[in-house]
């Protein structure tokens, strides 16, 4: 591999502005602020908008629509029955 081609990979805290939720990984992203965590060292702070703490998906919020295929509508629609 080329030297000196690859961005700096350093540990990050992931910030959910929505609902505060923080998480310490790693990330090649670049930033000018910083935060204390948790076991009192200083790590660069990038905030995101939706994170696994609001992202409808892993909170249960998410709804499914089943609507079928287009054969199912098709005979729901005109009152067919399936053969």
């Amino acid at each position: 591999m080329k030297s000196n081609i690859h961005p700096e990979y350093r540990k990050v805290v992931f910030m959910d502005t929505t609902s505060g939720f923080k998480f310490l990984s790693g990330s090649t992203k670049t930033t000018s602020e910083t935060i204390e965590w948790e076991d009192g060292n200083v790590y660069p702070l990038l905030k995101v908008e939706i994170s696994s703490d609001t992202h409808p998906f892993y909170t249960g919020k998410q709804k499914f629509s089943d609507r079928g295929g287009r054969a199912d509508r098709f005979m729901k629609k005109y009152n067919l029955n399936k053969k």
